[in-house]
C-alpha cells in the first residue's frame, strides 16, 4: 500500500532522534547505577520549552543506539540504521530531524573510527532527505548534533578504550562529511562538556544549556 502524504499543519514538528543523551539518562557513578531525569530537565524538552507551543518536539531517544552498526552484545536494535525509517514514518509529517548520535559508536568493541561515525551520521541524514515523511510529501531538513567530547571515564574506561582521542576528532569529521550538503550541524561540545561523573552522559546543567542552545539554533531552522 502506498504510503500517504501527510497534509501541512500550521505546528511545526520536530523528532529527536538519539541516544541515552537525548533519552535523558542520569551520569553513573557505577554500572546499573543512575536514573532518568525528568522530561523537563532532558535537552529536548528544555528545547519544547524554548520554541514555544507553536513546535511539536518528539524524542526518540534509546540507550546504546549507534549511527549504523549492530552492537555484538547489546542487539542489532541499537542499530539506527534499523528503525530510523520507522520512526520518521510513525511521526510524519515532520518538519525537521534532529540526529544526535556517535558516542555509542566509540565503543572499543565496535571499532569505529571518528571519520566512520561522521559518514554514519551522514548515512542516517540520506534516509531523511530521501524519504517523503516531511510537509506536503517532501524531505524534512536535517540537523546533525555532533557529541561533545567524552570526559573522564571511570568505571567506563575499559568499555571506551582510545573512545576520548577519537571523540576530540569528531567535530572535523563531520563537518567534513557534511561539506556542501543540505545538512545542518552543531557541535555540541562548543557549549557542554560531557559530565566526569561517568564520562559519557550529561548532567542537568549541560541538558539546559544544550536545549537553549539548539531551541535558538532550530527556531532559526523552522523559519527559513
Amino acid at each position: 500500500m502506498e504510503m500517504a502524504r501527510a497534509e501541512e499543519s500550521p505546528m511545526k514538528t520536530v523528532m529527536v532522534y538519539g541516544d541515552s543523551n537525548s533519552w535523558g539518562a542520569e551520569p553513573q557513578p557505577q554500572r546499573g547505577v543512575g536514573g532518568r531525569f525528568a522530561p523537563d530537565v532532558r535537552w529536548p524538552g528544555v528545547m519544547q520549552k524554548i520554541l514555544g507551543n507553536s513546535v511539536q518536539v518528539i524524542a526518540e531517544g534509546l540507550n546504546g543506539r549507534t549511527t549504523c552498526v549492530d552492537d555484538p552484545v547489546e542487539g542489532h536494535h541499537k542499530n539506527g540504521a534499523r528503525f530510523l525509517q520507522v520512526a520518521i514514518e510513525t511521526h510524519m509529517p515532520l518538519d525537521l530531524v534532529i540526529i544526535k548520535l556517535g558516542t555509542n559508536d566509540l565503543k572499543a568493541r565496535l571499532s569505529m573510527q571518528a571519520g566512520d561515525i561522521a559518514d554514519g551520521a551522514v548515512r542516517l541524514a540520506d534516509i531523511v532527505l530521501g524519504s517523503a515523511t516531511g510537509p506536503q510529501g517532501r524531505a524534512p531538513k536535517v540537523l546533525l548534533v555532533v557529541p561533545a567530547t567524552l570526559s573522564k571515564l571511570g568505571w567506563l574506561t575499559e568499555m571506551f578504550e582510545g573512545g576520548t582521542e577519537k571523540s576530540r576528532k569528531l567535530a572535523a569529521e563531520f563537518a567534513r562529511a557534511t561539506k556542501g550538503r543540505n545538512i545542518e550541524m552543531f557541535d555540541a561540545g562548543s557549549v557542554i562538556a560531557s559530565s566526569e561523573v561517568d564520562g559519557i552522559h550529561l548532567d542537568a546543567d549541560a541538558h539546559r544549556i544544550l536545549g537553549e542552545a539548539l531551541g535558538a539554533r532550530v527556531g532559526k531552522i523552522l523559519a527559513d
